[in-house]
């Protein structure tokens, strides 16, 4: 089976993140939103709820014997599981208790999200203050540590609901900075030195593969200049970013992503309030997908089974309002552009 296959049936769905701190109010949002065939439902982050509920926290609570507890400056390495580290399991299994709630008999594709490793490497400090991205042996320890939380993770998902198809998203915002060397140390004056592109691909590779050998997968980004190619080699099946922030010079990359097979996760509906205006015309969503694909030179034809639609972003920013908004108007996008290709 071929990885475009596998997101078959998938127009839209969400990044993770929603406002709030009610777990069952927003599990029944994103099942809800994306009922009888409208998109993949996704295991809601609530990182309003505090320190592990965050996406850095949660990951941390599913990495195998390395823990971390909350310092001023951020997440930090631990020699034991402490208060943080239990409250972000704790809130994981309660976000799962709510998303098998709503989920009783469900057949299709269904999300759960994960911090990358060069994303976490960024942000979890050593016990000295640095981020573990400074230690090269540090970041390999880690990655196998996430890759190995991660399997019981997706176990655990697929225990809990058996009849759906678990989707692995990986999010790494900060893998373009970890490139190019942009990432600040504790200090702030000066940036890391920038990690060896077949290192943070071969990484990448590696924990991608803790969905297992039929498992689907994605990478999101909502940073600029997602590295596409790198992205594709490394196994990913989808890449899902901020359609906005593409340029000219990615749009080869688009090209080759959707010749090659890879789905294309366009976050193009607005993720806060400040820019819900343009939430009343569906088919103005997608316009620019549409002139993409024509300026490609890409087949109208292929858009339906290609791209999903997402919200730009996580709407952990959002009311709750324009959160349910955001994601009933990305299904609705999607279908405009089911319906009306060119």
């Amino acid at each position: 089976m071929s990885e475009k296959s596998k997101f078959s049936g998938c127009p839209a769905t969400g990044i993770g993140s929603m406002p709030g701190g009610d777990a069952r109010e927003a599990a029944k949002t994103v099942t809800g939103s994306f009922a009888d065939g409208r998109g993949m439902p996704y295991l809601a982050e609530l990182p309003a709820r505090g320190p592990g509920a965050d996406m850095i926290g949660r990951t941390i609570g599913m990495l195998v014997e390395m823990y971390g507890h909350v310092e001023p400056s951020g997440w930090r390495i631990s020699d034991r599981p402490g208060r943080d580290t239990r409250r972000a399991r704790s809130w994981l299994g309660e976000d799962l208790d709510a998303l098998e709630e709503f989920t009783q008999g469900y057949e299709g594709l269904l999300k759960v999200q994960a911090v990358g490793p060069w994303t976490l490497a960024g942000a979890l400090e050593l016990r000295g203050g640095e981020a573990m991205l400074a230690d090269p042996g540090a970041c390999r320890d880690l990655a196998g540590s996430l890759a190995e939380g991660l399997r019981a993770h997706l176990a655990e998902v697929r225990r809990r609901m058996p009849g759906a198809k678990v989707v692995l998203q990986l999010d790494e915002p900060s893998l373009t900075a970890v490139l190019l060397g942009r990432v600040r140390s504790a200090s702030g004056y000066r940036t890391y030195r920038a990690v060896d592109r077949q290192a943070v691909e071969g990484t990448l590779r590696d924990v991608l593969a803790a969905a297992g050998e039929d498992g689907t997968t994605l990478v999101h980004s909502c940073a600029p200049e997602v590295p596409f190619a790198l992205l594709r080699r490394a196994g990913a099946g989808g890449i899902s970013f901020d359609f906005s922030l593409l340029t000219e010079r990615e749009e080869e990359a688009i090209g080759e992503a959707v010749e090659g097979g890879t789905q294309l996760f366009l976050g193009v509906v607005p993720s806060t309030d400040a820019a819900s205006d343009g939430l009343s015309d569906p088919g103005g969503s997608v316009m620019g997908v549409r002139t993409l694909w024509s300026r490609l030179g890409l087949n109208p034809g292929t858009l339906a089974e290609s791209v999903t639609i997402t919200p730009s972003c996580g709407l952990a920013g959002a009311s709750p309002a324009h959160a349910r908004t955001a994601l009933a108007h990305s299904a609705r996008a999607a279908r405009s552009l089911a319906d009306n290709p060119e």
